[in-house]
């Protein structure tokens, strides 16, 4: 059993260090039983803090061999080793430390620091892994100037590489076989943005011309026999490079940018000064082994890790509770580029989406936490959707304050205020504020406050008087540690539909009486409740309120089905004619599921269906043009998840909740069958794979249309999947067509699930997709097809991406994880605890498919509590898993 409770760390004990690092030599030789690590800082005493505070270094699983300072060697009464922690008393102000230590990155499972894979040694130091290199101050903001030298055998491991840019290398003299190369990065950072890489390779090479006219050499590193699948992400970094230059004047400042892919790698992509260190399912793609979700990711992640080339790494984040000041920051940023490059409306719908998924539960559940945590445990635990999306979403909401100029110019300010340094959220928003002259004193409680606000809106309209009165008010849900809130600072844009479908001017009290007003307003909800007059309203309209999701809050607003429809048909907010639809099929599917589950049968009315049918049609036949294409259609078309529809219930019913989304999928394909099908016939490919944004939208709605045709699984239905399957000439297509396979009873499923596996069982990333169908499969025997999976050699429990695509992929299928008998609870338990040993923080990530078992019924309760607490009892628990565990069962 485990006695001892991890430390909580709270940011209001922020003290600043002792020492600063001006400069970090590191020299790094790989050996046969190990790596050895000769490390020479040199320190400074930090001015503002307690002179005669003792030097304190973090390490973890070092074995030290030495230790001096100034040239000589300390004796064993001159430090102390306890723990993790080296403690150095009685240092000057200013000296030179050594140190010399074994460690051992084969045996590294935790993929923390150095580590080995397939190919050879690569490094995760964020956030605190640079502590398993060597002994050093690993906080963020202690910022040094690295240099750093490789030595390793020149067969097996021919590439090294380093931050920055290349100083020299060559052969060992008088040492066979071996070679070094020395690299030095001319910007101070902090050591979780250090990384060095020593493999067997191969290389795509290309170069980009700045704005101002420097040239930087690009190279993307992958395992051997994989060049033909970098491409894309090359062409991805050139578009990011350039839009950053056009949008925020931000140029790279190396001579170097490289991309080294990695197969085993806890998270998406490491933004590491000059060496971004990435998963390889956000660098590999060909149009027979990736999808256009898998190409469009790239574009993202390839633009995301290299914005942080600024916003994260010239201005960082002064400790670990500032994490959204990067994140929140460089995710608003990729988005934008995103919505640049791809559908604009489509872009942000899916983010939205994402968010709605992962970040309101998060703000619902028990490890939910303002943007900027006030505490934590283990930091890794906080690399959340909180931190990430809505923080990007707060960012938003400082843009649309402010305006896009005004930011633009807060953002120079921004650089010009803090490169170099190590700063808080409250320097970023100080600088919008001056840059806008808007008061942000009252936005801070987005970065202090954590919840979904619930935002309520009432109209009502003067026929009269031709005034609409708009009525706002907000709450806040209680959260840990946050049983009231104060009012949130909440920008609501607004826009008022007539019966045409035309926007209606918004003129309010105070307007000249001369001119109409604009057809979109921002309104400011400061307090709890606020009331907003518009004159001169000539009919009764339809409110479209919070376009464009100006804000990150639950919207109520009693819209009638007939409001919904009219919205999904005219609004000219692409996103509020999404946000219709969904809400119309929402309404069906939760008011339907309280009937089946009190033993009724559901009527699903023909209008929906008809709606549906017309979005369809518009965007078949392109009369629908810019707002209502294709892959705006298909998001359309795509239903609402049961994990975020169980949001909405007070108690969740899986199985019936289950059932009638189901259900709704069905009517909806026996009502729209022959639309469906002419729509699945005329979005035929024409010709060849092609990577683009109209393509990928028809084929993203062709394969909405088969999922519907394919949904009563009938014979006709499994054989145009399987006809599908077995003609695709992309991987678009093909998953398509399994996933939907996937899903049957049919015979077809079994031969497309081995057709499947024989022909990509030596892509891995190919094989995680195979592995994620059937985990998300809807069919009763989904958990024990899964335990068989665990034993199966595409599966491999110290790879991340093969976890994440077996086994939180099954916590994620909602009916199933969620079974009533407690089958799903105990198998992911189980897990959970087998996985700690060899990768705490993947398993913690997999711990929080439990967040949410307090929202269902006491039977399911009973079944998720006896896991969690077998849980909590394991002995040896990891720090990042307990902290999951302790907070869901406080």
């Amino acid at each position: 059993m485990k006695t001892d409770t991890p430390k909580t760390i709270y940011l209001k004990n922020y003290t600043p260090p002792a020492f600063w690092v001006d400069t970090v030599h590191l020299d790094v030789d790989f050996q046969p039983d190990g790596a050895v690590v000769t490390s020479r800082l040199a320190l400074r005493r930090n001015a503002a803090a307690d002179s005669k505070a003792p030097l304190v270094l973090d390490g973890v699983e070092l074995e030290t061999l030495a230790l001096a300072v100034d040239g000589k060697r300390l004796t064993a009464k001159q430090y102390a080793i306890k723990g993790d922690t080296l403690t150095i008393p009685g240092l000057s102000d200013a000296c030179i430390l050594e140190t010399l230590v074994r460690i051992r990155p084969d045996g590294n499972t935790q993929l923390s620091g150095l580590y080995r894979s397939a190919d050879g040694y690569f490094t995760q130091c964020e956030a605190q892994g640079f502590r398993r290199i060597t002994w050093f101050p690993d906080r963020p903001d202690v910022m040094a100037r690295y240099m750093v030298t490789l030595h390793a055998d020149k067969a097996t491991l021919p590439v090294l590489l380093g931050n920055g840019n290349p100083v020299a290398s060559g052969d060992e003299p008088g040492n066979q076989g071996r070679h070094w190369a020395t690299w030095e990065d001319p910007f101070p950072k902090p050591c979780y943005l250090f990384a060095i890489v020593a493999a067997k390779l191969d290389v795509l090479k290309g170069q980009y011309t700045t704005m101002s006219g420097r040239k930087v050499q690009l190279a993307i590193y992958v395992e051997p026999g994989k060049l033909d699948q970098c491409g894309h992400a090359m062409d991805a970094l050139k578009k990011s490079m350039k839009w950053d230059e056009e949008t925020f004047g931000l140029e790279c400042d190396l001579d170097h940018y490289m991309i080294v892919a990695v197969g085993d790698f806890n998270m998406g992509a490491m933004e590491n000064k000059g060496l971004n260190i990435f998963n390889t399912k956000y660098v590999l793609a060909r149009p027979d082994v990736a999808t256009d979700v898998d190409y469009e990711n790239i574009d993202r992640v390839v633009g995301h890790e290299y914005f942080h080339n600024w916003t994260g790494n010239r201005v960082t984040c002064r400790d670990w509770f500032q994490l959204t000041l990067k994140e929140g920051l460089t995710v608003f940023r990729d988005q934008a580029f995103g919505a640049d490059v791809h559908s604009r409306a489509v872009s942000h719908i899916r983010d939205v989406r994402a968010l709605r998924a992962a970040q309101f539960p998060e703000d619902a559940g028990p490890m939910a936490h303002p943007i900027r945590p006030a505490s934590y445990m283990e930091i890794n635990n906080f690399y959340t959707a909180t931190v990430y999306q809505k923080g990007a979403e707060v960012i938003r909401m400082i843009e649309t304050l402010i305006g896009k100029a005004s930011f633009r110019k807060g953002m120079d300010l921004y650089f010009a205020r803090h490169d170099g340094q190590a700063v808080t959220c409250d320097d970023f928003v100080a600088a919008m504020a001056d840059a806008s002259g808007m008061d942000l004193d009252p936005f801070m409680g987005w970065y202090e406050q954590a919840g979904t606000p619930r935002l309520t809106a009432r109209g009502d309209y003067d026929a009269g008087t031709q005034r609409y009165t708009l009525h706002l008010s907000q709450s806040c849900p209680a959260t840990p540690g946050q049983d009231k809130k104060q009012p949130f600072l909440i920008p609501v844009i607004v826009g008022l539909v007539g019966a045409s479908g035309a926007d209606l001017p918004l003129r309010m009290k105070g307007d000249p009486a001369a001119t109409k007003g604009p057809t979109q307003r921002v309104l400011t909800l400061a307090r709890t409740r606020e009331t907003y007059v518009f004159e001169a309203v000539a009919e009764a309209p339809v409110p479209s309120l919070l376009r464009g999701f100006s804000a990150p809050v639950v919207l109520d607003y009693p819209y009638s089905d007939a409001d919904l429809g009219h919205l999904l048909a005219h609004d000219s907010d692409p996103f509020n004619r999404w946000e219709a639809g969904q809400r119309l099929a929402g309404n069906l599917i939760l008011g339907a599921a309280v009937r089946i589950h009190q033993g009724e049968t559901p009527q699903w009315p023909q209008s929906f269906a008809e709606s549906l049918g017309r979005v369809l049609t518009l965007a078949m036949t392109g009369k629908g043009g810019a707002n209502c294409d294709a892959a705006f259609a298909a998001e359309v078309l795509t239903l609402p998840t049961e994990a975020t529809l169980a949001e909405q219930m007070d108690v969740v019913l899986p199985d019936a909740l289950h059932a009638t989304r189901n259900g709704l999928r069905r009517f909806i394909a026996e009502q729209l069958e022959e639309v469906l099908q002419a729509a699945y016939d005329c979005l035929s490919p024409k010709g060849s794979f092609r990577v683009s944004n109209a393509e990928a939208g028809r084929r993203a709605l062709r394969n909405v249309c088969l999922g519907y045709l394919c949904e009563t699984d009938t014979a006709e239905g499994r054989a145009l999947a399987l006809k599908q399957f077995d003609s695709a000439d992309n991987m678009t297509d093909q998953f398509a067509a399994l996933a939907v396979l996937a899903q049957s009873e049919g015979p077809e499923r079994k031969q497309a699930l081995e057709a499947f596996h024989r022909q990509w069982q030596q892509e891995a990333l190919v094989m995680d997709k195979w592995l994620t169908v059937q985990a998300t499969s809807r069919r009763p025997d989904t958990l024990a097809e899964v335990k068989a999976l665990v034993g199966h050699a595409a599966f491999d429990m110290r790879n991340p991406n093969k976890v994440y695509a077996l086994i939180r992929s099954f916590g994620a299928n909602h009916v199933r994880f969620h079974a009533a008998d407690g089958s799903g609870y105990r198998f992911l338990a189980e897990q959970i605890m087998h996985l700690d040993a060899i990768n705490a923080q993947v398993a913690a990530r997999v711990a929080r498919s439990f967040d949410r078992w307090r929202k269902f019924d006491a039977g399911h309760q009973a079944q998720a509590r006896a896991a969690l607490e077998k849980l909590h009892r394991h002995s040896g628990l990891s720090r990042d898993v307990f902290e999951i565990v302790d907070r869901a069962l406080a």
